[in-house]
């Protein structure tokens, strides 16, 4: 991309500079002509006051004998001089005594004029004029420019104690004496030196400006066009490129770094390129690891799916074979008493719950064996009272050992839901389970069971210890326990709310407090 030549920084800095160098000479150059045209009417002006105060005391002495002609002769030999347009004296009412210019002689002037009324605009003339109000300028009647300077005679006392003429004493001054001088070879001076100052300001300028740019060009364009070089190289892909800028300044430090980072870049492409070319050997050595790796997840997922296999197996089985035991050893203990016909029927009863109770372990184990197909099992009318008796009765031998005092509230005297019934026992047995181990100490526990149009509620409540608070989110996780020791195994609560959840129900804590725990169940009438 070619760059435009107004962009270039060299360029930049060459104009910058210029111009403040120029702006720089130019104030120098206004305030030099100021001050040498200042001192030069100041100079003329101290000349013309000169020449009338020789005038004045040459004239003194016969002015003071009235030797009219004499005074007359002076005022014109020194108003033939170089320089000077004309000599008058002017009296107090403003006329012209004597002249260099003859004509003038016996005129008078306005004494309200401009130049005039700087004195007559005072009830007494004044005897001291400041420095800048004895000049003035202004053009004569050729049209040239004159400076004109006014020197006051003042009354002495030679005077008016003279014999030949009288002034009063009181009368400060009597007339002035005004010179006119020719202002041309000041003005041409002023003219020349200016035309001087100004061929002085350009010369300088341009051999300055000349100067900054051969330097410029020599300290930064060089060294920048190098860099500009080298970065360009860069983008190209050329690594291998270095930067010649031999200096100590900043630019030689820039030029520094950037041959140490395409050092580095070139270094870092060529480590990315041979990795590139190793890497498809290397994928396949990972991926030979990860295989070996995913190996051993899975034989540990495996081993550890057995595990709770086994410990759900263990855990769901524990209950109704401990009512087979206990009801196994009552009919043992009923048989070696006696073979009374009056115990026929206990035994009877208590044959036909360890039937059913081995039926359901069967049944466990088929619902276990089939929970991965996610079978839902055989579903039917029910009356959830009768299922809610029967579980009371196989753990009845848990309510009386830890002397628990069991209340019943039904609101009906039966609730008929479609359900699967086995399941059904299994989460209420689960439930009361729980409720009956968190009263170590004895206690009431409550069943009350109600119903609405479309559901059955029931709501088991214990007198236990209650559930902490940060416990509650995760009561119905697997394998999650709150028992002392991990004496459980944290499948009762999740099985329970698998079951409630297959029947498109709702379980939860509804209160919990450390005077015991309310368990909230909702089924519906009809799934």
């Amino acid at each position: 991309m070619k760059i435009k030549i107004f962009s270039k920084l060299s360029l930049k800095l060459i104009l910058i500079l210029s111009g403040l160098l120029l702006i720089n000479l130019s104030i120098y150059t206004y305030l030099t002509i100021t001050r040498l045209d200042e001192d030069l009417r100041m100079a003329c002006a101290q000349n013309a006051y000169n020449i009338s105060d020789i005038v004045k005391k040459s004239a003194r002495y016969s002015m003071l004998l009235n030797r009219n002609e004499d005074l007359y002769q002076i005022i014109k030999t020194v108003g033939t001089e170089k320089g000077v347009d004309r000599i008058r004296i002017f009296n107090k009412f403003g006329d012209i005594t004597y002249s260099s210019d003859s004509l003038e002689m016996g005129t008078s002037v306005d004494v309200n004029s401009e130049a005039c009324n700087m004195c007559h605009s005072k009830p007494e003339l004044p005897a001291n004029l400041p420095w800048h109000q004895m000049i003035r300028y202004y053009k004569n009647a050729k049209g040239e420019k004159v400076l004109g300077l006014i020197n006051p005679i003042k009354n002495e006392p030679d005077c008016y104690t003279s014999d030949c003429h009288y002034h009063e004493p009181d009368k400060e001054i009597l007339g002035v004496l005004d010179i006119v001088m020719t202002t041309e070879k000041t003005d041409k001076i002023v003219e020349a030196n200016i035309k001087g100052i100004f061929t002085n300001v350009v010369i300088i300028t341009i051999l300055i400006a000349v100067s900054i740019g051969f330097l410029i060009a020599l300290l930064v364009h060089k060294p920048m066009k190098e860099i500009t070089k080298g970065i360009n190289q860069l983008s190209e892909g050329n690594l291998d490129y270095k930067i010649s800028v031999n200096s100590n300044d900043e630019l030689g430090q820039m030029a520094d770094r950037f041959n140490d980072m395409a050092e580095k870049l070139d270094k870092a492409y060529n480590e990315i390129k041979e990795w590139s070319e190793t890497l498809n050997i290397k994928v396949e050595e990972k991926n030979e690891e990860l295989k070996k790796i995913y190996s051993q997840i899975v034989q540990i997922e495996k081993l550890a799916s057995l595990g709770k296999l086994s410990a759900t197996v263990a855990h769901e089985l524990n209950n109704p074979l401990e009512g087979i035991l206990t009801y196994s050893k009552l009919v043992h203990k009923i048989i070696s008493k006696n073979n009374d016909k009056g115990d026929h029927d206990k035994i009877l009863k208590f044959l036909t719950l360890i039937a059913d109770e081995s039926s359901r372990c069967g049944k466990i184990v088929k619902d276990l064996l089939l929970f991965s197909h996610k079978d839902v099992g055989e579903f039917k009318l029910c009356d959830l009272v009768e299922i809610i008796e029967k579980s009371l009765s196989l753990i009845n031998h848990h309510i009386e050992i830890n002397k628990i005092k069991l209340f019943k509230e039904y609101t009906s005297e039966s609730f008929n839901l479609v359900c699967d019934p086995q399941k059904i026992e299994q989460a209420f047995i689960s439930v009361l389970i729980n409720a009956i181990e968190s009263m170590s100490e004895g206690g009431t526990l409550t069943l009350n069971v109600t119903k609405d149009d479309r559901n059955i509620i029931i709501r088991i409540k214990d007198e236990g210890k209650g559930i902490a608070e940060k416990e509650l989110p995760n009561i119905f996780e697997p394998f999650y326990t709150t028992k002392e020791n991990h004496k459980g195994t944290g499948l009762g609560l999740s099985v329970t709310y698998g079951i409630i959840q297959q029947h498109k129900g709702e379980i939860s804590v509804e209160e919990t407090s450390i005077k015991g725990t309310t368990f909230k169940i909702i089924l519906p009438i009809k799934i």
